[in-house]
């Protein structure tokens, strides 16, 4: 039996590059999966890409409490596993007169996280330890000069992954990942400015794939990962060590 037969699965931000990669593999190995984003065209494209047996597409901003229920909720039964991609990813002027993008940051990456958590937290399936999964980043470890909204609200993401670790123990299992540049149109800013320099710094010599998250993200998720709680996984073909 596949690992994931019969299991709920809700994964935001699930029309991205890490996202889609992340749904695939939990279809691919049984899981009914509801699929949410922003972008309503990108999720159908996504949908036409995986198919649409298994497969539930939610659209939605995640901007209020109310709004994070409902996607749980969609899911029409106990959900075994919250994978929370959704994000957003912007430059930063600290511009004093303007604080835009440090409220968009803290809101999208931060304040959305904790919502779900919550909705998933009184929504979960109970016949084994439930699982969430946020997404962090290795900004939040380095900085980010240029994005200072951004590594402040990854960083606030870690905290709050130890503290619902503790919150929501034994029944949910709370990890996060740390993923450094991935080959996603979030990152083509990124390596569109700076990518060769960026590439140099990493010891395995090259930038990430989506399915190589995603197979950690799966592997959180998974009976494998039974003792893990807590953590954030670094997803960074080594730049942070080197």
């Amino acid at each position: 039996m596949a690992v994931f037969t019969g299991k709920r699965i809700v994964v935001t931000g699930g029309a991205g590059g890490i996202g889609i990669e992340t749904v695939r593999t939990f279809m691919d190995e049984g899981g009914h999966v509801i699929m949410c984003d922003r972008d309503e065209a990108a999720l159908l494209r996504a949908q036409d890409e995986l198919g649409k047996v298994r497969l539930g597409l939610y659209r939605s901003d995640l901007d209020t409490p109310e709004e994070c229920a409902k996607v749980v909720e969609a899911a029409g039964a106990p959900v075994h596993a919250l994978v929370h991609l959704a994000g957003v990813f912007e430059r930063d002027a600290l511009d004093p007169s303007d604080h835009g993008v440090w409220n968009r940051a803290i809101a999208a990456n931060l304040t959305n996280a904790y919502d779900m958590a919550v909705a998933f937290s009184t929504r979960y399936d109970q016949r084994e330890p439930a699982r969430i999964v946020l997404a962090s980043s290795i900004a939040y470890r380095r900085g980010s000069a240029e994005r200072v909204p951004y590594a402040a609200a990854k960083g606030g993401i870690v905290g709050l992954t130890r503290a619902l670790s503790r919150k929501l123990a034994p029944g949910v299992l709370v990890n996060a990942v740390a993923p450094g540049v991935i080959e996603t149109k979030m990152a083509e800013p990124i390596i569109s400015e700076r990518g060769e320099d960026y590439r140099k710094e990493i010891p395995l010599g090259r930038f990430g794939k989506p399915s190589e998250v995603a197979s950690v993200i799966r592997f959180l998720c998974s009976p494998d990962a039974s003792y893990i709680t807590g953590q954030t996984i670094t997803i960074d073909g080594g730049i942070t060590n080197a």
